[in-house]
């Protein structure tokens, strides 16, 4: 079903150079999207094109960083100027932290993470939005399950993603009857060099993941996952066992909730 949905799809991704991200690309590629590829790495970004290629898709490279503004306007514009239109957009691009917010000894990092999840997914959805009219699009956000609930030294990544659930839960109302769907994701622990990269105590990224990458879902699962939701249109795509058990227990044991989440984060996985 999916290879024909997004066969000559024009689709862009954020956050495309390592990760969910680059997964992402690889699998729409083998099903004949036409990409553009946005992150900071210039190189890994041409890494990743030229696989994509290889695979039988059209791949354009745009190096961004979806903190500015202006850098997000020239992704689209870029775009458009290639393929002449936009069909679906993945706002991935993502970082994170692992420290409890009293040990922060500087809160710039929560800054950056609120213009990276946050505004770098409001300012390319903002650019994108007339051409997603255009061809009654999709738009595609990549939260995590800290965006549905509060996780303990994740604050400001929990509350970058809570940010991004509200502004894609009140702009799927206002763009619906144009024909725009906007599916939210929510990935638990994922296989990823994102938390190699997360923000510590100090501020500087920890250089090593504190989470079992061999006990948690693989990039290439989440995906699937991710591709088979945006090709449905679903409203959002809540991934694991746990975490939509944790949705309903929210509602009657919130505190229950708050335990299994502190386990997460002590066991790391």
């Amino acid at each position: 079903m999916t290879s024909q949905v997004f066969k000559e799809n024009v689709a862009i991704i954020t956050g495309a150079s390592t990760g969910i991200g680059r997964e992402l690309a690889l699998q729409l590629a083998d099903q004949g999207a036409w990409l553009t590829l946005a992150a900071r790495d210039a190189e890994r970004l041409e890494s990743v094109a030229a696989e994509c290629r290889k695979r039988g898709s059209r791949a354009l490279v745009v190096p961004t960083d979806v903190s500015e503004q202006v850098q997000c306007e020239n992704l689209i514009n870029r775009t458009v100027t290639e393929y002449g239109r936009i069909d679906t957009l993945v706002n991935n691009a993502g970082i994170t932290m692992w420290a409890r917010f009293e040990d922060l000894q500087d809160l710039k990092p929560l800054e950056q993470i609120m213009r990276v999840n946050y505004f770098g997914s409001v300012y390319c959805t903002h650019y994108a939005l007339p051409y997603l009219k255009r061809t009654k699009g999709r738009i595609v956000g990549v939260s995590s399950l800290a965006g549905k609930t509060g996780v303990p030294t994740r604050s400001g990544y929990s509350a970058s993603k809570h940010a991004m659930a509200g502004f894609f839960d009140a702009l799927r109302i206002e763009v619906a009857e144009q024909g725009i769907s906007v599916t939210m994701i929510y990935p638990g622990f994922v296989t990823s060099e994102i938390r190699g990269r997360a923000y510590g105590p100090d501020g500087k990224p920890l250089g090593k993941s504190p989470v079992r990458e061999s006990e948690v879902m693989s990039v290439e699962t989440c995906a699937r996952i991710i591709v088979r939701a945006m090709a449905k249109r679903k409203r959002e795509e809540v991934m694991t066992l746990r975490g939509k058990l944790g949705m309903w227990v929210k509602l009657i044991a919130p505190g229950l909730v708050d335990r299994v989440a502190r386990n997460a984060i002590e066991v790391g996985r």
